[in-house]
């Protein structure tokens, strides 16, 4: 492990693009910021191992795509097959129109 020293608003450079900077110190707080393209995830550790453990958990899961994409295609066909997509109703400024018999 590398270690560094760092003042309040000094910095450190990983790679070509990753900056870390002491943004503030109080008692045994220091805060830190980072700057990093988009593409770079950050995240504190903790967080990150809950993450890698949802990602295991969700790899070991039963759970198929399958039932997610007829899931979708149920919600995406719940319109009246008379009617075609479903329509709105009339707003709260609009009077109601009778239908036809």
């Amino acid at each position: 492990m590398l270690v560094l020293a760092r003042r309040l608003n000094e910095s450190i450079i990983i790679g070509d693009d990753i900056e870390v900077v002491v943004i503030d110190i109080k008692g045994d707080q220091v805060k830190l910021g980072i700057r990093a393209p988009k593409r770079i995830t950050v995240h504190r550790k903790e967080i990150y191992e809950e993450i890698q453990q949802e990602n295991i958990a969700a790899m070991k899961s039963d759970f198929k795509p399958e039932t997610l994409r007829d899931l979708s295609d149920f919600f995406s066909r719940k319109k009246s097959p008379d009617k075609g997509p479903a329509e709105k109703g009339p707003g709260p400024d609009e009077p109601q129109r009778k239908k036809d018999k």
